[in-house]
């Protein structure tokens, strides 16, 4: 079977897209069972596709801004599962010094801005790092990720006008995984075609079946050329799908068992596992020692995350924005 992409390529999508799902499925055991880690926890579980085709199609300073699925992410972009998990845990090695936790992940070395807790807030962040790298003169693109839920915010409408206008190198993805929280999109919208809000703004869009990588990779790399040479955003909407819950503690009472397994029949690494075979691009025996370099790798951030120290309680007031001039701070 002849295909458009690199043996390479295809390697590296599906040794990243285990990471992810190995990372993700031993940090629910974490959570679930060991108790060691707290708080929310949004598991990526299912779109690792677009993580990867979004890599592949992008180089490494440009930005990437996400909401609080966001550990997916985090590790597409080279934050260490190490950091991740230290991070999960709460601890002073993580990503974010132990202080965001699942949520806010971050990490400047990367250029991975977040992690963002506020629904659609990182739709104006993003483009606000688009307008920097236009005024800095880069030619670095930001990809700034958001939920169908978000496609709902005010905040939305407002940044595509000005991105629009002002030409802003900026891919907004729309990660539609059919549902906000528990709520299908059907119930929230009479457009349900999410790509088709740009029309007002006449931007380019796109709708994307996004459990396939290659597709995700052509899109978003299309979008990229776009921004690089000074034509403005792009909206793609990334037909995908979770499956796990919105969060670990979603039971999950609004979609049938049938509707789940449906996706996990389209699973992505599966099929890129099932191509790299039929184009003889690795041997079983390969992609099974890939399969236990990422097994370690997770276990490792584990026991990282275990041995790694809390915070100090002095850096409760530490890496808190304060602005001296503000007229209403009482000392």
């Amino acid at each position: 079977m002849a295909t458009k992409f690199s043996k390479e390529t295809y390697l590296y999508w599906y040794e990243l897209m285990q990471l992810i799902r190995q990372f993700e499925l031993k940090a629910e055991e974490m959570y679930k069972m060991a108790g060691k880690i707290r708080g929310f926890f949004h598991a990526y579980v299912g779109q690792e596709a677009i993580a990867a085709g979004c890599m592949t199609a992008t180089q490494q300073d440009d930005p990437f801004i996400t909401a609080y699925r966001d550990h997916g992410l985090a590790l597409a972009k080279g934050v260490s599962p190490n950091a991740c998990m230290a991070e999960l845990y709460g601890k002073a090695t993580g990503c974010a010094k132990g202080k965001g936790g699942s949520m806010h992940f971050f990490s400047l070395e990367h250029r991975f801005f977040g992690g963002h807790g506020i629904v659609g807030a990182q739709i104006g962040t993003g483009a606000g790092l688009a307008f920097a790298e236009q005024y800095k003169g880069t030619k670095n693109v930001v990809l700034c990720y958001f939920g169908d839920g978000a496609a709902r915010q005010g905040m939305l409408h407002e940044t595509f006008n000005l991105a629009m206008l002002w030409k802003l190198p900026v891919i907004f993805i729309c990660e539609n995984n059919n549902y906000a929280m528990g709520t299908s999109i059907e119930r929230t919208s009479n457009v349900i075609d999410i790509y088709k809000l740009a029309d007002a703004y006449e931007m380019p869009a796109d709708k994307v079946d996004a459990m396939i990588p290659e597709l995700v990779h052509e899109s978003v790399a299309r979008a990229v050329k776009r921004a690089r040479e000074g034509d403005g955003p792009t909206l793609l909407e990334f037909k995908t799908y979770r499956y796990k819950g919105h969060s670990i503690s979603d039971p999950q009472k609004y979609r049938s068992k049938e509707e789940v397994d449906e996706y996990k029949n389209q699973d992505p690494i599966v099929k890129v596992r099932q191509t790299i075979l039929s184009n003889a691009f690795a041997t079983e025996e390969e992609l099974q020692a890939i399969d236990a370099r990422i097994d370690a790798a997770v276990e490792e951030s584990v026991k990282f995350a275990e041995e790694s120290p809390w915070p100090d309680d002095s850096e409760v007031l530490k890496d808190v924005y304060i602005d001296q001039n503000y007229p209403f701070i009482v000392d």
